[in-house]
């Protein structure tokens, strides 16, 4: 790739190519079905709670947000200090709403990390500490406690400004109540794709069936396959699925090109080609015809590029980055090339 370095830095042209399973089709390598796929009731669980922290200097809630001294009143009454709320005038308190995910198959003892955000008029969490806080699912149960030293984290760039209102707690949260996940003794199991699609959903259903040496696996829709156990696993799945979920599938997705306007970042798959184009844009002439004998980088000593039919995005970008082409430019060309139907992939322009 060739970058015209007579345009200042944030015009410079960067090519990235994908040639990850994600983009591409036919050449691209396998992905593993635990990264395309997931077990239908095998998920994580938000979990969220409201809590205090203390020990602020002076970075607190003020007096507008009420219910901060109103809880803090109701915990001072719970241990039998009697206070009343409007009493109460401390700027070493905030009040803050904890989340965190519950992960599956996490046992009751074990931490998970949580984090904080404020919900008063607080202007710093820095230096404070969460009481102890009860964290409940959608049910209503709780199913785990938090309590810590906050953490805000430390900024390397001193040009950017930090955010102190939102901290996090690593392993802040011990769970004391699991979700329960039975994978034991059944007949069949569904596995969900993450992005929906026939093909690659067909490829996945082939793959196992491959494996395992029968018809065990079927598509039932673009985003769901139902696998039946056989009979030796039926006491053992989590071997089973322990096998099948290295199991290497290439996924199938349809072409997309991602162009940034500010910078002029190109990334598509290599296998996006156009046919016949005639555009015109400024001072800027694009053809793709047969009857050229133009090189593949097109014609530099002007503003006008020639190039051969079955020529790939990626080829036309390098040659128009030849010939000066700014960011905007690619931008205007991208979107009439798409207008005009000769770009057959999905532009995202951000």
């Amino acid at each position: 790739m060739r970058i015209n370095n007579s345009f200042p830095r944030p015009y410079r042209l960067l090519i990235v190519f994908l040639l990850a399973s994600l983009w591409l089709t036919g050449t691209a390598s396998g992905a593993r079905l635990k990264d395309l796929a997931s077990i239908k009731g095998v998920r994580s669980n938000q979990i969220i709670g409201y809590g205090l922290v203390v020990g602020l200097d002076g970075t607190g809630d003020g007096n507008k947000a009420g219910f901060t001294s109103q809880t803090l009143a109701n915990l001072m009454n719970n241990m039998g200090v009697q206070v009343n709320s409007k009493d109460i005038k401390v700027k070493n308190v905030a009040s803050v709403m904890i989340t965190a995910q519950l992960p599956a198959f996490v046992k009751a003892g074990q931490s998970i990390d949580i984090t904080l955000s404020s919900m008063g008029d607080s202007t710093s969490l820095q230096g404070g500490t969460l009481i102890a806080t009860p964290l409940k699912g959608l049910d209503g149960n709780i199913y785990a406690m938090a309590q810590g030293q906050v953490s805000v984290g430390s900024n390397a760039n001193q040009n950017q400004k930090q955010h102190l209102t939102v901290a996090r707690i690593p392993d802040g949260a011990t769970v004391e109540r699991e979700v329960p996940v039975n994978l034991r003794n059944k007949e069949t199991i569904a596995v969900s794709l993450n992005k929906p699609d026939f093909t690659t959903v067909s490829r996945m259903a082939t793959a196992i069936n491959s494996f395992l040496g029968d018809d065990f696996a079927k598509a039932q829709d673009g985003g769901t396959l139902k696998i039946k156990i056989p009979e030796q696993y039926r006491d053992n799945t989590i071997s089973f699925l322990a096998s099948l979920e290295n199991l290497e599938v290439t996924p199938d997705t349809t072409a997309k090109v991602i162009l940034n306007e500010r910078n002029g970042t190109v990334v598509m798959g290599e296998n996006i080609t156009i046919n016949r184009l005639a555009l015109s844009q400024g001072n800027l002439s694009l053809q793709i015809t047969p009857e050229t004998n133009a090189p593949i980088d097109g014609n530099q000593g002007d503003r006008l590029v020639t190039m051969k039919p079955g020529t790939t995005l990626g080829q036309i970008v390098r040659a128009l980055n030849a010939i000066g082409a700014t960011p905007k430019d690619l931008s205007a060309i991208f979107q009439s090339m798409k207008a005009s139907g000769a770009l057959q992939a999905e532009l995202e322009i951000i």
